[in-house]
């Protein structure tokens, strides 16, 4: 071990051999992906990524798929759609791959669908190795939300002057939505409602009760060669995808 990497280990430096980057790809089109992603992707010798079950594909291993066609890349299955198991075990399992490869000096991307500031799956894989492995690096690429993206694509404003924003995930009851659309109509915000999802039903009834379904925009598969936005008042399925959102200003 050279003299410089001692020191660093006694003094509690990281190293620069080892890391971990968890990459944001954006929504659905690999046309938002960001230039550090796609650098990050290719600096990689592993790739990570997410399956809901052992037989179907990542979402965002295929918005990166010509980065990744030559790359060594291993799916992990992730707890969302995986009852059976405790999701402690599965971040764990995760954890023991990603460090196994680490310690190998495979520098390894998590990739992570839309943005890993926003209900990112990914940040429990990254508080388990920062807090049992401080000495591998790790760091985060931003990517573009389907909330963002969105937003830009039926030029719905997410916040004016003098508004808020309040990112949400569903409620399951009526109560909680209801009283969220109350506060939104009171003060000057924007609500936003992720993974509607099987719950579209409850949250229709809500629209309606409150006025306001003719306001609401809803964004299914965004990035997506299925992706549907327009307004609620519109939509007439039953049911929505788990990648579903709506945007409510009802003033």
């Amino acid at each position: 071990m050279g003299i410089k990497k001692t020191l660093k280990n006694l003094l509690g430096f990281k190293s620069n051999l080892s890391s971990l980057t968890v990459v944001g790809v954006g929504p659905g089109d690999s046309s938002l992906l960001t230039i550090a992603a796609v650098q990050a992707i290719k600096k990689a010798k592993l790739i990570v990524f997410p399956i809901s079950s052992d037989d179907r594909k990542s979402s965002s291993a295929e918005i990166v798929k010509k980065y990744i066609k030559f790359k060594k890349k291993m799916p992990i299955i992730f707890p969302m759609a995986r009852q059976e198991f405790e999701p402690d075990q599965i971040w764990s399992s995760a954890v023991d791959i990603i460090v196994k490869s680490i310690r190998n000096n495979e520098s390894v991307a998590l990739l992570c669908l839309g943005d890993p500031s926003l209900y990112a799956s990914s940040s429990n894989i990254l508080r388990i190795i920062n807090n049992n492995y401080p000495e591998i690096i790790t760091s985060t690429i931003p990517g573009i939300s389907s909330i963002s993206a969105a937003a830009a694509l039926s030029n719905f404003d997410l916040v004016k002057k003098g508004e808020t924003l309040i990112i949400k995930e569903c409620p399951s009851s009526k109560s909680e939505l209801t009283a969220l659309i109350i506060q939104t109509k009171v003060n000057k915000t924007v609500l936003a409602v992720m993974k509607v999802g099987k719950r579209w039903s409850l949250v229709k009834e809500i629209l309606e009760k409150e006025k306001i379904i003719s306001k609401a925009l809803i964004a299914l598969n965004v990035g997506m060669p299925d992706q549907i936005i327009h307004y609620a008042s519109k939509y007439n399925v039953e049911t929505m995808p788990y990648f579903s959102l709506i945007l409510i200003r009802p003033n």
